[in-house]
């Protein structure tokens, strides 16, 4: 799985995890989720007001949040693809991300991936309109993230 990052450009600091450690981090929960190795997804890295603007557009939503997915397809994506596969992008607030690190007393690097696993799993058809789904989700974004060696505990 390709993941292209890219970097607010209100954001002054340079980007708290290497391109490289983001893809390795891509290509191992592309492997867990057995999802195809050619597909590709967008990552950007931005502050509270890109994506409080987003989220007001496409979530009529006036308020900063941690992380929007915006899928390429409505249904669940295929395990395997014929073609290399378009996503979707997944957007993470830096700033909002640091505050929660803070407040779960964790680095804002664990915090990120599992932003950034959380947001995968959108892309790939999970979602959590329910506790029990909310559940289910969680438990897996866990496996992800023990799969880089980040174990968080809320």
């Amino acid at each position: 799985m390709e993941v292209i990052v890219t970097w607010g450009d209100r954001l002054t600091d340079p980007p708290p995890i290497a391109t490289e450690t983001w893809q390795a981090w891509f290509d191992r929960w592309s492997s867990l989720l057995e999802t195809a190795s050619d597909s590709e997804v967008g990552l950007r890295l931005t502050d509270d007001d890109e994506i409080r603007s987003l989220n007001r557009q496409y979530r009529h939503k006036d308020a900063p949040t941690d992380v929007l997915a915006f899928a390429s397809r409505d249904v669940a994506v295929p395990k395997l693809a014929e073609m290399p596969l378009y996503l979707g992008d997944i957007v993470i607030s830096v700033e909002t991300a640091d505050r929660q690190a803070r407040a779960r007393s964790h680095s804002v690097e664990a915090e990120l991936a599992w932003l950034a696993a959380h947001g995968l799993l959108h892309l790939l058809g999970w979602d959590h309109p329910d506790e029990a789904s909310l559940g289910a989700m969680l438990d897996e974004q866990d496996r992800l993230l023990a799969a880089i060696g980040k174990v968080l505990s809320f």
